[in-house]
């Protein structure tokens, strides 16, 4: 066996190195040789690369598929959480502009009541003092609202209310930061009134109806529908001139008159704390009138 395995040895190690010598060179040539076949225009070396371009490109074909789908799917999860993520924002954005445009609805219909609580002209010597309606008694018995004004805005008991169409009531309690209204369709309201056109006096007597009624007037006096009745300012708790309504309706000798102040919308008034008056034939402030003295 090892004389076998030595006879062996002696042919195959010549051969090795023979081999090995000539490896080298011939990666060489055939590197130039592979280089020069790529060169040169051969019809067979064409259709070789064509036949492998069909081959491989179905099977790249099929790998790249599964990948462009992959790479869609992840496209559409990102753009997912970033549509998720701008509509919270846009949710935040459009919650700030309702809170924004809330707020400027309630401006505007604040000033547009503080504008039209403006439109009575004063004479002069006049002073008011604002406030806000903050309750309704909203009885069937009883009309009166309160207010967030009181002796300390220089508000007092009998004082005059107006808004911006007319006569609302007067004053018949007045705390330290709050009062209480008697409105003109109140069962205890009695205002002296006369009608605009004719001058007819008589005195608007609230019911607790809408349309207060004119009680006492003078016999054979002409009311009709549609006459403007104002203050009188008899008595020297009102001002004279004051606007109250229109006469609405004349059934059976009850003459009642339509107030130009919506009660169910009154927000906001104006107390009437000061204004000139006559005692004696002199013009004097309405606090040293005699029925004012609280």
């Amino acid at each position: 066996m090892k004389h076998r395995a030595a006879s062996v040895a002696k042919v195959t190690v010549p051969i090795k190195a023979l081999l090995n010598r000539f490896a080298l060179l011939f990666l060489i040539l055939s590197t130039f040789a592979i280089m020069l076949l790529g060169k040169a225009e051969i019809v067979a070396v064409e259709r070789l690369r064509s036949g492998v371009v069909d081959i491989v490109a179905p099977i790249m074909d099929g790998l790249a598929r599964p990948i462009s789908t992959v790479s869609a799917g992840i496209d559409r999860v990102e753009n997912f959480f970033s549509v998720y993520e701008e509509n919270e924002s846009l949710r935040e954005q459009n919650a700030r502009l309702l809170e924004w445009h809330n707020a400027a609805l309630a401006l505007a219909a604040e000033n547009s009541t503080l504008r039209k609580i403006l439109n009575f002209v004063p004479e002069r010597g006049t002073s008011f003092s604002a406030a806000r309606v903050i309750g309704d008694s909203g009885g069937v018995f009883v009309r009166s609202v309160l207010i967030n004004g009181g002796v300390a805005s220089g508000i007092a008991r009998g004082d005059a209310v107006i808004s911006g169409e007319g006569l609302v009531g007067r004053v018949t309690e007045a705390g330290h930061q709050s009062a209480r209204i008697l409105l003109i369709t109140d069962l205890n309201s009695r205002v002296p009134v006369v009608s605009e056109k004719r001058r007819v006096r008589a005195i608007l007597s609230g019911d607790n109806s809408p349309a207060p009624k004119l009680a006492f007037p003078p016999p054979n006096a002409l009311f009709t529908l549609g006459d403007r009745i104002v203050t009188s300012g008899h008595g020297g708790v009102f001002p004279a001139g004051l606007p109250i309504g229109r006469i609405s309706s004349v059934e059976d000798g009850v003459i009642r008159v339509k107030p130009f102040t919506d009660f169910d919308q009154l927000e906001y008034v104006r107390i009437i704390t000061e204004f000139p008056g006559e005692v004696a034939g002199q013009i004097v402030p309405s606090t040293a009138r005699p029925s004012r003295m609280k």
